[in-house]
């Protein structure tokens, strides 16, 4: 069935299930001398069964927008719950589908940096934002648990379920202690089986680490057991998170172009290590003295093999065709621009020729900087240095860590009917938007309603229902990617995660303290706060130290999840923290 389909369906049962119902207490017969009974009976202390607390709306509740239907009962609530969250579902897919659609137009920077991680936040920022705006101080007091439970629940679903399926389904034989692309033939092995990402992953899970920085400083107060700075901690931790939110923006926006420069660098390490390579094996001698240092010598025979014309200098030719007759097999890259980069390290005076003088100091100058990276390691029983070789697979590695430049290109290939689906994308955000705006309110009413009715802390509603449909899109979405079992997909999966905890960390919390500010609230979270650093520290650290995932892995982030949610609840309801 269609999304509209079932969308009429619900609106439709959503107002004829909120009518106010009554219930009868059914009794046995109100003498002994009675033969029938209409079961009817006005005695004072009626029996145990009793159908009020799921069907009775004997008290009145409030109407959102003075219109939108509401109960006092469980199941009217709940049922109240599900189509609401099922709206927001609705508002987060809309939001996703047409950033995908606006990305494909306009590619990464500030869509994809600025725009697009603002909107993948919006439905979480709305519910937060309305959760502290209701009613009076006291009831926004009551229902911003609900917001605090959001943003909590969707910090732990992401970085523990979603995160650990995603290396379950994303996994792959791992050789070489990296994840072979689309080769699975290990089955459920626990260290040979995995997922692998690039660097740029690593810093976003480092990232997101520190991006937990305001929620230390608003707890300070809590934690030096001290009342007077509470409001001022507020103050500082919201500028903060400002400035941190800012800033992630900026990073964003600027990262595909710091990606790009990175990855020319690295092709350009790798062709030096490969030059050098070459030239090592093809030395009439050895290319290294016994203590280590270049042998001019032999770099200056090496000079009059590759002048093939005996003119006295080396022209961009003559440089393409050594290049060319390496075949760097194992990255593809520009001959043309590698030949100026070399042109540029060796041509000092600027003739556009590479002279003898000016080919001994290059080489000399780049054997030295491989043998800072590779290190000077002897090859036993050969007497020759092996810096070289190992600066060839270091550079290799640092290549491929890196990611494919796919990842960092600005200009996105043609795309048939651009206008099309520019207003296509563009009305999907506005969808989404204004469903996320509309329907944030009433969620939150049925979420403190449904506490009350059921006694169940509004916290734990909000913080194991709230997250499925705020962040099921980017679930699906994620877990989906992930199948594909390549690293670039892994990278892209794992960095989208982190991101959209990053957001939560920097602009839900600084709604989140803004209404606390604004409003004068009293910030009383240090359970969910502690279990949102436990959650990210561990993750963000587990993350930003390593790029490959054997499958063991994701027990970590399966056991999170629970432990999570059982801290909570025995700090909050056993040991009285608040």
């Amino acid at each position: 069935m269609a999304p509209q389909r079932l969308l009429l369906l619900f609106i439709f049962l959503f107002y004829f299930s909120s009518f106010p119902s009554t219930a009868r207490f059914i009794t046995g017969p109100s003498s002994p001398t009675d033969l029938v009974s209409d079961g009817i009976s006005t005695v004072k202390n009626p029996p145990f069964l009793s159908l009020k607390p799921l069907f009775s709306a004997e008290e009145s509740c409030e109407q959102t927008y003075g219109f939108l239907p509401c109960t006092t009962t469980v199941l009217g609530n709940l049922f109240l719950i599900i189509v609401y969250g099922y709206l927001m579902f609705l508002a987060a897919t809309y939001l996703s589908n047409g950033s995908e659609l606006l990305l494909e137009i306009l590619g990464p920077g500030i869509v994809g940096g600025l725009f697009l991680p603002i909107l993948g936040a919006l439905p979480d920022a709305m519910l937060i934002l309305v959760s502290g705006l209701s009613g009076t101080a006291e009831t926004a007091q009551d229902q911003v648990s609900v917001g605090m439970g959001l943003l909590a629940g969707s910090t732990v679903m992401l970085l523990t379920v979603i995160w650990g399926s995603c290396v379950v389904v994303g996994r792959c034989d791992i050789r070489d202690s990296v994840a072979v692309d689309g080769t699975i033939t290990k089955g459920f092995h626990l260290t040979e089986t995995g997922v692998s990402t690039d660097i740029w992953t690593c810093y976003a899970a480092s990232i997101m680490a520190i991006s937990i920085i305001p929620f230390v400083i608003v707890q300070l107060p809590q934690v030096l057991n001290s009342t007077s700075g509470r409001h001022l901690a507020v103050l500082i931790a919201l500028i903060i998170s400002v400035s941190m939110l800012v800033s992630y923006c900026v990073y964003q926006v600027f990262q595909p172009w710091i990606q790009r420069r990175r990855l020319a660098f690295a092709k350009h390490k790798h062709v030096i290590s490969g030059i050098l390579r070459h030239l090592k094996k093809q030395a009439f001698g050895k290319l290294l003295t016994e203590d280590g240092e270049p042998n001019t010598e032999i770099i200056r025979k090496l000079f009059e093999t590759i002048d093939e014309n005996r003119d006295g200098h080396l022209s961009p030719s003559e440089l393409k065709a050594l290049i060319i007759g390496i075949r760097f097999e194992e990255i593809d890259f520009d001959k043309e621009d590698a030949v100026m980069k070399v042109m540029a390290d060796f041509d000092t005076s600027l003739d556009s020729y590479i002279q003898e003088e000016e080919f001994v100091k290059g080489i000399t100058k780049w054997i030295n900087e491989a043998k800072q990276t590779g290190g000077a390691y002897l090859e036993p029983n050969a007497g020759t240095f092996k810096f070289i070789d190992q600066f060839h697979q270091q550079t290799k590695r640092e290549h491929a860590l890196l990611g494919s430049e796919e990842q960092s290109d600005e200009v996105v290939e043609h795309v048939e009917n651009p206008r099309w689906i520019s207003f296509k994308a563009v009305l999907m955000l506005l969808l989404g938007t204004l469903i996320a705006a509309a329907f944030a309110d009433p969620l939150v009413d049925a979420v403190d309603n449904f506490s009350t009715a059921t006694s169940i802390p509004s916290f734990f509603i909000s913080f194991i229902a709230l997250p499925l449909a705020t962040n099921s899109s980017e679930a699906v979405s994620a877990i989906i990617f992930a199948t594909r079992k390549k690293q670039r997909t892994a990278s892209l999966t794992f960095s989208e995660l982190y991101g959209a905890v990053t957001m939560n960390n920097v602009l839900c919390l600084s709604v989140f303290l803004a209404l606390v500010y604004v409003r004068g609230l009293t910030w009383d979270f240090s359970s969910e706060v502690l279990v949102i650093l436990i959650v990210c520290i561990v993750m963000g650290a587990f993350a930003s130290f390593r790029t490959t995932f054997p499958l063991w892995t994701c027990s970590i982030a399966y056991i999170l999840y629970p432990f999570s949610l059982a801290l909570v609840y025995v700090l909050d309801y056993v040991f009285g923290w608040s």
